[in-house]
């Protein structure tokens, strides 16, 4: 999960690439990945894309013109999007939507406890097949919006994670 950190999760990009959306404007985050960004998709394929940029803010690749989703790479290969407002599910889960929503729109998520003594936020796993939502809450609202590979969803919960 240190080598995923490394790569950026959790940045929240800026710049002048970075759309400004007007607030309840999201855009719809698939298990698949972002319309144009697919999970498995590699680094080099997307820096060749136009998918990637650097910034000096940023403790890795942020992905160009999509201002609140950071990449998590490993071994070459986007594993995970940290999400952030006006990013949703396709159920229309966003940051700051309540817990009870959370669990009515993915009656079957596993919940997660966070370690004791750390920091960190409870979790609810909303799983399908290899691919997975994590949504982190404080028990009453979601905090943040993880989506990709269930394993490394469960993984970044079990584990921690880190700015960079």
């Amino acid at each position: 999960m240190t080598a995923a950190s490394i790569a950026g999760s959790g940045v929240r990009p800026q710049g002048p690439d970075v759309p400004a959306r007007p607030v309840g404007d999201a855009e719809v985050v698939g298990l698949d990945g972002l319309h144009d960004i697919e999970f498995g998709s590699t680094e080099e394929e997307l820096n060749r894309r136009g998918m990637l940029r650097s910034d000096e803010d940023a403790c890795g690749p942020i992905l160009a013109g999509h201002g609140t989703v950071s990449p998590v790479f490993f071994d070459d290969r986007l594993v995970l999007l940290w999400l952030d407002d006006p990013m949703s599910t396709p159920e229309g889960i966003t940051v700051g939507t309540p817990v009870s929503e959370v669990r009515a729109s993915y009656p079957s998520a596993t919940p997660l406890r966070a370690p004791r003594g750390t920091y960190r936020f409870d979790g609810l796993l909303a799983r399908s097949g290899d691919r997975a939502y994590l949504f982190l809450h404080d028990g009453t609202t979601v905090r943040k919006i993880i989506a990709g590979y269930a394993d490394w969803a469960r993984r970044l919960c079990d584990e921690g994670y880190g700015p960079c």
